[in-house]
């Protein structure tokens, strides 16, 4: 009864901590209209999305409340006509820039190397930089509203986080660990507070970046071979002095990341390995997750095929605790909750097997991404 009594109480805290940052701390900023003074750069980065990019082209095309907007877009060696699409697109629409990227050099891998030219090449006049994936739909004021957060915020960089989009059942168990994971284990508030490095989040979709501290921090050049560039370069404003903070996006931004369980399977294997760093402490907060998470509902059965109702009741109250905490991260972030969260103990399992591929990809060498060579 009392290790079943101590992983109930585990788990309640856990779940307290997740009420906690998405009721008191998260910042939502407003989707409503909403306008900025500054000039700011639009920038998007793209290799081979020339069938997904309309979407995401045509809403940074109608952003409403910013003047002075740039879009700048980088072809990334496509080979499948993104490019033609793009300018199809734009027209002759004067704040749309198309650029030819270059190959990375040796020590760059290629979304950071893709990131930086469309920094670097912008011009002196934009004083906020904002990078967008072309997964990525914006509602009509979203550049404006991300901006204005980030002013209010008094931080360097701001991660909007968008609303994930899910359709499939593999969509359903695993993409909504991404909220979940930062909503109950990191402290949001102690993050934008604390200079400490490690204490940082951020998510590449759309990200929101002051120029002059983004350049103060080296840019995407000080992560130039970091898998996880957005949460490295959310350090690297740490460490340059700067500040970040974390926001729900949901207002603003929706992202149908994966297309497929094929695509979400290899997209989470290369870079699960880089989150956790050396396999031993992947052990560890792995078998942790499985503990807390996806141990409560066997435990409950076998204690009740033991004749234990007790201690059958604690493990049951600790995987509903679970389940609650899932579905507060999903409340708050614009997710779905029921039924999925229910499932919770099979996403942690999912999660696990997909960190144990990452990093026996990443050992066998074999982790790529876009035709690039990962890890």
């Amino acid at each position: 009864m009392i290790p079943a009594l101590v992983l109930a109480a585990a788990v309640a805290v856990l779940t307290a901590h997740t009420v906690v940052n998405a009721t008191a701390w998260l910042r939502r900023p407003g989707a409503g209209p909403v306008e900025v003074t500054e000039a700011v750069a639009v920038l998007l980065p793209l290799r081979d999305e020339a069938d997904r990019v309309t979407p995401c082209l045509r809403a940074l095309l109608a952003q409403r409340g910013v003047p002075e907007l740039r879009i700048v877009v980088l072809d990334d060696g496509s080979t499948d006509g993104t490019a033609d699409v793009v300018r199809a697109l734009a027209g002759d629409d004067p704040r749309v820039t198309v650029l030819t990227g270059v190959a990375p050099p040796p020590g760059w891998l290629g979304k950071p190397h893709a990131c930086w030219q469309l920094a670097t090449r912008t011009g002196p006049a934009p004083t906020v930089l904002a990078f967008v994936d072309a997964d990525v739909v914006l509602s009509p004021y979203a550049v404006a509203a991300a901006v204005t957060g980030l002013r209010a915020a008094g931080a360097t960089l701001l991660s909007p986080y968008p609303r994930i989009l899910v359709r499939t059942a593999a969509d359903r168990l695993v993409q909504p660990l991404l909220q979940w994971l930062w909503l109950t284990f990191l402290p949001l508030r102690a993050m934008e507070r604390s200079p400490r490095p490690s204490l940082a989040a951020a998510g590449g979709q759309f990200l929101v970046v002051d120029r002059a501290g983004y350049l103060r921090a080296g840019g995407h050049a000080a992560v130039a071979d970091r898998v996880l560039e957005d949460i490295e370069l959310a350090r690297a404003v740490k460490r340059s002095g700067g500040r970040i903070a974390l926001a729900d996006g949901s207002r603003l931004a929706a992202c149908r990341m994966y297309d497929s369980w094929p695509q979400l399977r290899d997209g989470y294997s290369k870079s699960l390995w880089a989150s956790f760093g050396h396999p031993a402490a992947a052990a560890v907060v792995v078998a942790l997750l499985l503990l807390l998470y996806t141990a409560p509902p066997l435990v409950a059965l076998g204690a009740l095929a033991a004749g234990a109702p007790v201690t059958a009741g604690l493990a049951l109250v600790a995987w509903l605790l679970g389940v609650a905490g899932r579905a507060v991260s999903a409340r708050a972030t614009g997710g779905r909750a029921w039924p999925d969260a229910l499932a919770h103990p099979v996403s942690v399992v999912v999660l696990g097997w997909l960190t144990l591929r990452s990093y026996h990809l990443r050992k066998r060498r074999r982790l790529t991404w876009r035709g690039r060579p990962v890890g």
